[in-house]
């Protein structure tokens, strides 16, 4: 086979080593198009993950690469003349120009041909070769050629940065943050030789512009920095700058392949530099690739094992740089933060690194952590704690009003569609109990109708008659009674989407029978050409709403719920006054996004005013629509702040759910950093929720200030009792039940061995 690489970086040279060695009898020839000598950038990171990788593989490139970089173990923050330290980070800073010779010596040893000066013009090259791999970064000439079979999206980071180099050694990854007149500025940065190190300065456009950036020369840029980072650059000068300043580009491509091209490393796909990432992202890839070339004697075939491999990772790792990215645009949201928070903060800002991942790399630095989180909650709390076993976040209360919730862990409200006419029955008390015993420290009842026209399913919960308050009131009490536990309820309206079967028989199914009318902000059908068409509200219809919603209220407060919130997401009525895509109206109550919070503020307005004034109300959201002309996350900050002038004391934050074609970017806690930006810039107190499974990310979200509470929805039904399993993880003594303190005395560990598997 002839094998064309096109790029003498280290994902092409790595790769076409790889392939080499894997396969002597192939012929393989990488094309750089500058000359021997050049190459840029002064310095990149390697992880130690990385490093381990390459030395199965190859333990003489390890060696090498550890023999002529430097490693670290330590990331020191500082802020606002505070400083903070945090170890057990492995990194090796290594020159681009050492790391590059390694890589060419190998390749060129085990027979590779590399051929300087080679500027290919056209995809001929293809005609050439049996295989041709795209390593040419993130400029990629041979990606553009091949735009008609490849796609690609660009997405521009909004805050300006520049690559330089100074001779002052940094021991540790550094990150400075400094404020002056022109705003926030930060540097990144590492060490990468014995007397250099490379420094990445990052600001917002305004603090760009306003500082002259835009102007200024080298030498101006130069000793503006200089002078602004004095202290940390202890007399030491900025030297050599790597490019004008620009806006960083995240790329994403699909496919990867296309007849014999592939596409590898930046070429590929990129990463915000802050999670440092990028060479060995590049890395992965070519060994991935090799590997699948080796196994599978057919090109095609080889290329879709090498995408099915890669692509989840590489988008999960994006994900990962995206949070990262928006953490550093929205720094100065994070200023008031105690320093250590402020540094657990940034440390785990793109969710790679949780709190237990700090107990093991640094428990003295983590016990800082959570004494500044207990110390914030006695604070919030107003009264003393309990320090004789300081708690990890996740089981510190948090004060809404004149409620107390004992810790962070609330059961998402979930509909089980199972209610007979409205009433909940012994379903419900078994399923909210149960989870009261589990330790939760909030269990929010499932969306709960107002009216029987409200409903999304004949078996609904219903908060509009007797017998609901009753049934109710029943879970509620066993709640109150045997656990510390407390218990809100969502009331809603299920608009356009109701009328519809169990989702088990048809998601979004319409009733054939038995059917109902159905309301919405305009005549919009949800599944258009299949579901019932709904009638525009009018005055008089919106007047019957509020008043069905605080006759729900006031049952509510019969039924001593601690807490109500109003559902406003997910398309149901309320949220289809608040989305641009499903509220087309020319009234009072469309247009504007104030126009269109009119009504769904009315409801919130009337329940605020007949539910006790010491018990807290929530109003759950769909920040984004995830489509095309919806809801956006600045639309949400809005929402949030006229929901929060209108004295709503937290934010439920969700996403999406209001239109069909909805192409959401589902991932790992992938709807908190909507509830941390929301919770930043309005000041309201938010809930998160959206795939967290993990006491890990509970902790790390409650401690890094991204959120208040943690919602878990599956979590919960596979485990009722998932609070007190990471109570025991975390060897903090949750009190349990009477009837289960026996419970207290038994250590799980030293589980009994059965040899016969029968007993």
């Amino acid at each position: 086979m002839k094998i064309t690489c096109v790029g003498g970086g280290p994902a092409g040279l790595y790769f076409s080593l790889l392939m080499k060695k894997a396969r002597p009898a192939y012929e393989v020839t990488l094309l750089e198009r500058n000359k021997l000598e050049e190459t840029f950038s002064a310095g990149v990171v390697l992880s130690d993950a990385t490093i381990n990788s390459i030395a199965t593989v190859d333990p003489e490139i390890a060696l090498a690469l550890s023999q002529h970089g430097v490693h670290w173990n330590d990331i020191e923050v500082h802020y606002n003349g505070n400083y903070t330290s945090s170890t057990g980070h492995g990194f090796l800073g290594i020159r681009r120009d050492r790391l590059i010779n390694i890589l060419r010596s190998q390749a060129q040893a085990q027979g590779v041909n590399i051929c300087f000066e080679h500027e290919e013009a056209s995809l001929a090259i293809g005609k050439k070769a049996d295989l041709v791999v795209a390593a040419d970064g993130a400029n990629s000439s041979i990606r553009s050629r091949l735009a008609t079979k490849i796609t690609t999206t660009i997405h521009k980071g909004s805050n300006r940065f520049m690559w330089l180099e100074t001779d002052k050694v940094f021991s540790a990854f550094t990150f400075c943050f400094r404020e002056n007149e022109h705003g926030l500025w930060c540097i990144h940065a590492y060490q990468y030789a014995s007397d250099r190190s490379t420094i990445i300065v990052e600001c917002n456009e305004a603090t760009w512009l306003s500082s002259g950036m835009e102007r200024a020369t080298e030498a101006e840029m130069k000793t503006y920095l200089e002078q602004l980072f004095t202290q940390e650059l202890s007399g030491h000068k900025l030297m050599t700058t790597f490019g004008p300043w620009q806006q960083f580009s995240t790329i994403c491509t699909t496919p990867w392949s296309s007849d014999r091209f592939v596409l590898l490393g930046d070429a590929a796909h990129t990463t915000h530099f802050s999670i440092g990432s990028g060479t060995s992202m590049a890395m992965d890839d070519a060994l991935v690739l090799c590997e699948a070339l080796s196994s599978h004697a057919e090109v095609p075939e080889a290329f879709k094992q090498y995408e099915k491999i890669r692509r989840p990772q590489i988008e999960s790792l994006q994900r990962s740089a995206q949070a990262s990215m928006e953490w550093f645009e929205h720094a100065s949201h994070y200023r008031g933060l105690d320093p250590v928070l402020f540094s657990f903060s940034l440390l785990t800002r793109s969710m790679r690194i949780t709190h237990e991942h700090l107990r093991t790399r640094d428990p003295k630095f983590l016990a800082q952590v959570d004494t500044a989180v207990f110390e914030n909650a006695e604070h919030q709390v107003k009264k003393p704690l309990d320090r004789t076993c300081l708690p990890p976040p996740m089981f510190t209360p948090f004060r809404l009003r004149d409620l107390v919730i004992p810790n962070r862990v609330v059961v998402s409200p979930m509909c089980q569609y199972v209610a007979k006419d409205g009433t909940v029955g012994d379903w419900h008390l078994v399923h909210l109990g149960s989870r009261a015993l589990g330790g939760a420290g909030l269990l929010i009842a499932e969306m709960t109708n107002v009216n029987p026209d409200a409903r999304i399913s004949p078996n609904c919960a219903g908060l509009y008659k007797d017998d609901h308050l009753a049934a109710w009131k029943r879970v509620v009490e066993f709640v109150h009674h045997e656990t510390p536990a407390k218990i809100g309820i969502q009331l809603g309206h299920a608009g356009r989407k109701g009328a519809t079967k169990p989702p088990w028989e048809g998601n979004h199914e319409p009733l054939e029978e038995d059917s109902w009318s159905i309301l919405s902000a305009s005549p919009l059908p949800y599944l258009p050409g299949h579901s019932k068409i709904p009638q525009e509200m009018t005055r008089g219809d919106m007047d019957q709403v509020v008043t069905d919603f605080v006759k729900a209220t006031k049952l509510a407060i019969l039924a001593a719920f601690d807490l109500l919130e109003i559902h406003m997401a997910h398309g149901y009525l309320l949220a289809s006054f608040i989305s641009p895509l499903t509220n087309k109206r020319t009234d009072e109550y469309g247009g504007s996004l104030e126009n269109r919070m009119r009504f769904p503020l009315e409801v919130f307005d009337a329940c605020r005013e007949v539910w006790p004034p010491h018990q807290p109300m929530s109003v759950r959201i769909s920040a984004v629509d995830w489509a095309p002309g919806g809801m956006n996350i600045a639309d949400a900050v809005k929402v949030a702040a006229l929901l929060k002038a209108h004295n709503c004391d937290i934010v439920d934050v969700s996403t999406g759910q209001t239109v069909p074609e909805q192409q959401p970017n589902y991932g790992r806690l992938f709807q908190t950093p909507f509830a941390d930006r929301i919770r930043r810039e309005t000041n309201i107190a938010t809930m998160a929720v959206g795939n967290i499974s993990s006491y890990m990310d509970v902790n790390t979200i409650i401690a890094a200030g991204r959120a208040d509470l943690c919602l878990l929805a599956r979590a919960h039904l596979f485990d009722p009792y998932w609070t007190r399993h990471a109570a025991w993880m975390l060897d903090y003594p949750l009190p349990w039940p009477n009837p289960y303190k026996a419970m207290e005395r038994y250590n799980p560990r030293l589980e009994f061995q059965f040899t016969d598997k029968k007993e």
